[in-house]
């Protein structure tokens, strides 16, 4: 790892502050047995300490693409149009979220500068431009030969003693981190002498602690550990490496619903979306058709390599598959295999025991909380007006829809349909969007969907307990939206700027999830309102204002992006066409 500036001075005056003793008369002899015990400070062992204790850059490849800095937060991008700020490595996943909404759009990214990046050794450099920090990405060395060694760590804190000439002590320091330790040795001549005081412990990278008693056996513990894991520094952000353990069970385990196909730049998703492979452990693979139950039998082995985990497949009746397919995991469950820029297969995992076989277990899912309406598709039609509404599934057969001030009441059972599959039979008199015989398509975590696919008909519940009371964040996300009105600071929906239509209105989000849309200070319109913590996307912010316009245009599941007591921003990334919408709130 190149070091971009000479800490020298800098970590000399560490030293004194962490009580570097200098004093002639505090002289103390070293350890006098068959190992020596202090090394010089450019010997190949304390060069494995210093790699040990370098920083690791390569968790945010996904924005720099160089493993070896990273960028200080907070910082901000810009993502296929949408502008975020990066305030922690969680962020992160927002831009992975964005890049795998669609997969057959093109990505970009932008960086808005000045930035700070952090090298391996700590040091802070103020970047102005694109240019300056491709000049030192390219000093990075990508695949997993940068600098840095993470398979294995120091326990903290440690004392180190540094010795004179005649190896008598002439001073010492403790360290509580890789940086203070970095800077330690950053601050020695190359002759220097220093020791650990031993025993000192290391971790590896499976959470095994070893005790080390001296110079010789730390050296070996390094060397052994440091190529024993995968540091993933590679700069592909979004491969979530398979090592051969990993992609034999991944793949094995469950059959796979295709979700898209593209061959030669051609959208063939339609021909094979009621396709499922079948992956077996003896290296043959079965391609089932779901509806006329026809199948094809090929066969199927992988190779990892520096370029992550590839996919052969051999199947002489369907050809269209029959390539080396580069092999991603984009989400829970999901794969995407990729063969240039033309061919990819997207794939979603189903266990049987993804789904409940007995109708009794459903039914106590169904009675233990409330569920909230994420969608309701009649016919390929959102019903947005049913958005955030609230289920709750009792006993008797008898169920109830609120929003949050109207209640209608109706009738629920579970059964087994002619396929085997269980079906939610729905009828609410005054309700027609939800009275329907509902077959259940996922049960994962919170979320219960439900899916007529040829029909277009699609029900998704989110669970809800105790209205999140639990939960510590949503309560306090609710708290500040209800303090106060609040104005449309920024409304833009792919690319197109409308926040101009909202001057002069304001929002309130009430009780019993209730919004006021007013205009002038005065009301004119009524909407519903959540706020709570979606199984699969985090945060969510669910918006309906029924048919006030213009708020109309904003119903929609919104994800919280930040919150402040002055400051709400949300964004929406439409599945359909790749659309992004970001909506800002302020306090007037």
């Amino acid at each position: 790892m190149k070091k971009f500036f000479s800490f020298k001075v800098y970590a000399i005056l560490l030293m004194a502050v962490l009580s570097f003793n200098s004093c002639q008369d505090e002289f103390e002899e070293i350890n006098t047995g068959d190992e020596p015990q202090a090394i010089m400070a450019n010997s190949s062992t304390a060069i494995l300490v210093q790699k040990t204790a370098t920083r690791d850059g390569s968790f945010d490849n996904i924005v720099d693409g160089a493993s070896c800095i990273d960028i200080k937060f907070p910082y901000t991008v810009e993502v296929n149009g949408l502008e975020l700020t990066i305030n922690s490595r969680e962020d992160l996943h927002l831009i992975e979220e964005i890049f795998d909404e669609i997969d057959d759009d093109e990505d970009f990214l932008e960086i808005l500068f000045p930035i700070t990046i952090t090298s391996g050794d700590f040091t802070e450099i103020t970047i102005n431009g694109i240019d300056d920090l491709r000049e030192l990405a390219a000093e990075c060395k990508e695949g997993g030969e940068d600098d840095d060694i993470e398979c294995v760590d120091f326990v903290y804190p440690m004392t180190l003693f540094t010795f004179d000439i005649n190896l008598e002590q002439t001073g010492s320091v403790v360290v509580e981190s890789d940086k203070d330790l970095r800077i330690f040795f950053d601050g020695l001549d190359d002759d220097d002498l220093v020791s650990f005081n031993f025993p000192i412990t290391l971790e590896l990278y499976d959470g095994t602690k070893v005790e080390v008693n001296g110079n010789e056996e730390l050296a070996r513990v390094i060397e052994n550990a440091k190529d024993a894991c995968d540091e993933d520094d590679d700069d592909d952000y979004n491969d979530d490496d398979f090592d051969e353990e990993d992609i034999e069970s991944y793949l094995v385990d469950c059959p796979w619903y295709v979700l898209g196909v593209l061959n030669s730049d051609v959208d063939e998703t339609m021909l094979y979306v009621d396709y499922l492979f079948n992956f077996m452990e003896d290296g043959n693979v079965v391609l089932k058709n779901r509806l006329t139950l026809d199948e094809a039998i090929g066969t199927w082995s992988y190779t990892i390599g520096e370029n992550g985990a590839t996919v052969t497949l051999n199947i002489e009746s369907i050809t269209d598959f029959n390539l080396k397919w580069n092999i991603y995991k984009t989400a829970e469950g999901r794969i995407k295999l990729i063969n240039g820029e033309s061919n990819r297969i997207i794939m979603k995992k189903v266990c049987e025991d993804d789904e409940p076989k007995d109708p009794n277990t459903l039914r106590e899912v169904l009675k233990e909380c409330e569920w909230i309406i994420k969608k309701v598709k009649n016919q390929g039609e959102e019903i947005d007006r049913l958005l955030g509404y609230e289920f709750k599934f009792m006993a008797e057969g008898v169920v109830t829809l609120s929003n949050g001030i109207n209640t209608s009441e109706g009738s629920w059972e579970i059964n087994l349909n002619t396929e085997g599959r269980l079906v939610m039979a729905i009828t609410m008199g005054d309700e027609p969007g939800v009275s329907f015989e509902w077959p259940l398509s996922d049960l994962r975590n919170d979320r219960l969907k439900f899916e007529v696919e040829e029909i277009d008909y699609e029900l998704v519940l989110q669970r809800v307990c105790d209205d999140s009371a639990n939960d510590g964040d949503v309560p306090e996300i609710r708290n500040i939206m209800m303090g106060g009105e609040w104005n449309v600071a920024s409304y833009i929906e792919d690319g197109m700027d409308s926040t101009v239509d909202y001057n002069g209105y304001s929002v309130q989000f009430m009780a019993d999830h209730q919004i006021s849309v007013l205009e002038g200070g005065q009301a004119f319109g009524a909407g519903l309102w959540r706020a709570l913590r979606d199984s699969e996307e985090g945060l969510k912010v669910y918006l309906n204002f029924g048919d006030s316009f213009p708020f109309d245009e904003l119903t929609d599941d919104w994800t919280l992006v930040s919150i402040t007591d002055t400051r709400i921003e949300l964004k929406d990334i439409s599945g359909g066409d790749g659309s992004i919408s970001t909506l800002v709130f302020e306090k007037p």
